[in-house]
């Protein structure tokens, strides 16, 4: 099946190719190289991908259907999970975009094209914040409030015993090498 472009499907997909450009996630996943070596195609790719679900679908795509998939193409082509609602954020501006350029307006479409043209050629700059495991593992024990147990037996170590403290020749003196370890002495004949 061929389809024609309209001009409002042409500004359609313009406004989409810049609202993506705007998008700072799909920014950096294209700016480190996160999709590989096409990563600079993939943001026309994705805008292609989701003029062509306006134009197939026999019912008109809503939010979450746009978000699920900006989810699922960020996951699989630049094994990125998000979780900072931002892709619901793009998924809203492009139906509102869906809904005036249908009726011919394009003042959103100018505007996201505007604030691309400001952005141009300036990076991003990406601070890595790497947690490990242990991290989440003690974070999770503390929000469950969980308290560490304290074993009463352990309040009751033996101190550390001076050596020189020690008098040579009493009897029941425990033996000290020169290291301050205690020497156990086996029971002799006559000692108890």
């Amino acid at each position: 099946m061929e389809t024609t472009e309209t001009p409002q499907l042409v500004l359609f997909a313009r406004g989409v190719i810049a609202r993506l450009a705007l998008w700072s996630t799909l920014r950096i996943a294209v700016q480190e190289n996160w999709g590989g070596p096409d990563a600079k195609r993939k943001p026309t790719w994705i805008a292609s991908m989701i003029v062509d679900s306006f134009e197939a679908e026999s019912e008109q795509p809503d939010e979450q259907y746009i978000e699920e998939m900006l989810l699922q193409i960020m996951a699989d082509e630049f094994e990125a999970v998000l979780e900072d609602d931002s892709a619901a954020s793009v998924a809203k501006d492009i139906i509102g975009m869906w809904i005036e350029t249908k009726e011919g307006k394009d003042n959103t479409v100018r505007k996201f094209e505007g604030l691309v043209d400001k952005i141009k050629g300036k990076r991003i700059e990406v601070k890595e914040n790497v947690e490990s495991d242990e991290s989440d593992d003690e974070d999770w024990e503390d929000a469950e409030g969980e308290e560490d147990y304290v074993d009463d037996e352990d309040n009751n170590v033996p101190q550390l015993v001076e050596h020189h403290a020690l008098q040579p020749g009493c009897r029941n003196a425990p033996v000290v090498d020169d290291d301050g370890f205690t020497l156990v002495q086996g029971k002799g004949k006559g000692r108890r």
